[in-house]
């Protein structure tokens, strides 16, 4: 399993076209084969993804897929800064349902 935390930083100017183009990438995104979890956060003039995949070999493809290449064309020139994305590992902790993604 893959975590992946994005966040997506637009120009202030561009907040409501990055939205539409997230909101407009996600379920093509929710289609992709080991798509477990892509959910859209917003706060403090960024946007942030939380991604689960099955497998880096899915994250792998969903990094060369469609939604993501239209995607990063419909953001070009509308970002204040390039996306931060994280690949993470969990460090279960607590109880299994609410320790881990």
């Amino acid at each position: 399993m893959s975590v992946v935390v994005a966040t997506i930083t637009p120009k202030p100017e561009a907040v409501d076209a990055v939205r539409e183009a997230i909101l407009a990438a996600v379920p093509q995104v929710h289609a992709e084969p080991g798509c477990e979890l892509y959910a859209l956060h917003e706060g403090d003039g960024v946007f942030v993804m939380v991604e689960r995949w099955e497998s880096p070999e899915a994250l792998r493809a969903h990094g060369k897929a469609e939604a993501l290449t239209t995607l990063g064309g419909a953001l070009a020139g509308k970002l204040a800064a390039p996306p931060d994305v994280r690949r993470l590992t969990a460090v279960p902790a607590g109880e299994p349902g609410k320790g881990a993604l």
